[in-house]
């Protein structure tokens, strides 16, 4: 039997989730909140445009600035949106992305965002963002796709919500179609992810840390057990 397959940028390639709206919605409905810590979001003026600060382009700055370049990575959260926004989970309005930058810049994601194939002009949407505070749709709807919000994230996540972080280092290594029963059977469940190289994100606000393999995996990789996860324990095809 053949499949027929639709471009991204045909109109059937995308159906808008349905998403939570008062706000007893967002406190108790089930859904999957992702937040992308210590992402590398910076940009940085190269002759007479900005462009997305990252260790492979821009060398010359790095070492005029004794900087380290190791994290700065924007290539990282690039594969972790393609990744969450295109999963069946997100077109089914059961998830959530927040990203929070290592500069300390907060972004919420809406789900109905499409995030550019090509990094080039993810990295030139990204540099949009952080100078303007928000990128909108084009059209009659104007809805803001992107936009810097206020700090602390726990201010926008829903009350009683578990707050998980992940850490390869974790002592408990858990199976997550079995740990996510037991901490949101029927309501939100945040998870915090580093969206970077190397290290180990510092998230206080965490109420348990985890990990859920025992090699080390990469930040898209991790989304993907999550969401994959999520959609069999709710039923998303």
């Amino acid at each position: 039997m053949s499949q027929k397959r639709v471009a991204d940028d045909e109109p059937e390639s995308y159906m808008a989730p349905k998403l939570p709206k008062t706000q007893q919605e967002k406190d108790s409905a089930r859904r999957l909140i992702v937040i992308l810590e210590e992402a590398s979001l910076e940009s940085v003026k190269v002759g007479n445009r900005f462009e997305l600060l990252n260790s492979s382009d821009h060398r010359n700055i790095l070492n005029k600035n004794n900087r380290d370049g190791t994290n700065l990575r924007p290539d990282i959260t690039h594969q972790c949106l393609l990744m969450l926004l295109d999963s069946p989970l997100n077109k089914a309005g059961l998830l959530q992305i927040y990203i929070h930058t290592a500069k300390n810049v907060l972004i919420e994601v809406n789900p109905q965002t499409r995030i550019p194939r090509l990094y080039n002009r993810f990295s030139s949407l990204m540099v949009q963002l952080l100078h303007q505070l928000h990128v909108s749709a084009k059209g009659k709807s104007g809805a803001k796709l992107l936009k810097v919000i206020k700090n602390p994230i726990t201010d926008h996540l829903p009350s009683g919500c578990p707050k998980i972080g992940l850490s390869f280092d974790a002592q408990n290594c858990v199976k997550l179609r079995e740990f996510i029963p037991k901490v949101a059977a029927q309501g939100p469940l945040a998870v915090v992810i580093g969206a970077f190289a190397h290290g180990e994100i510092d998230t206080p606000y965490c109420d348990e840390e985890i990990a859920v393999s025992q090699y080390s995996m990469s930040a898209a990789g991790v989304c993907a057990k999550f969401t994959d996860a999520c959609e069999d324990l709710w039923g998303v095809q």
